[in-house]
């Protein structure tokens, strides 16, 4: 019997270029989640000259600066923060819905990791809970994401290796 192939990533071996781009509108919540996201990256070894933060207006511009950092600067992973915060209208499922569908896509288009830091909540109390209080720091947890993709993808090399690998192992090629 073949053994069962495992991968996952490492946070060792993740140096690299990051962009943050972070949605302005409620500023209060996701200044802590920027704070949150650097905080993750430098204690890894991260150096500061190799993280870019973008700012736009909200989640909504979000894919856009996404997709341009990806053209642009081809980062090894983009972290994605904002807070769609509901309120009375259906605005929310709108902006939320599509910036989520958006950085998804963007990331299978580029094969680069884009972590979704992007709070979709039903209150301001909720978003401050997920930004560094009750609920920990989301934008920390998207960096960490970021950068165990990072990681991964890396190990894993072009689909060509993946595919030998894998095939080794007894998986599907």
């Amino acid at each position: 019997m073949q053994p069962i192939a495992q991968l996952e990533g490492r946070f060792n071996e993740i140096d690299g270029r990051y962009v943050i781009v972070v949605g302005r509108f409620n500023h209060h919540v996701v200044d802590s989640l920027v704070e949150g996201a650097v905080d993750a990256l430098v204690r890894h070894g991260v150096d500061d000259a190799n993280i870019d933060i973008l700012h736009v207006p909200g989640a909504w511009e979000l894919p856009l600066a996404v997709k341009r950092a990806l053209t642009r600067i081809q980062p090894d992973a983009i972290i994605a923060l904002g807070a769609v915060i509901r309120g009375g209208t259906p605005h929310f499922e709108h902006v939320a819905g599509q910036c989520n569908a958006a950085l998804n896509r963007l990331q299978l288009d580029f094969d680069t990791p884009i972590a979704n830091g992007v709070l979709t909540v039903n209150s301001i109390e909720q978003a401050i809970e997920r930004a560094g209080t009750k609920a920990g720091n989301k934008g920390f947890e998207a960096a960490m994401a970021a950068m165990e993709m990072v990681s991964l993808l890396r190990q894993l090399g072009g689909n060509e290796g993946f595919e030998d690998d894998a095939a080794d192992h007894g998986g599907v090629a």
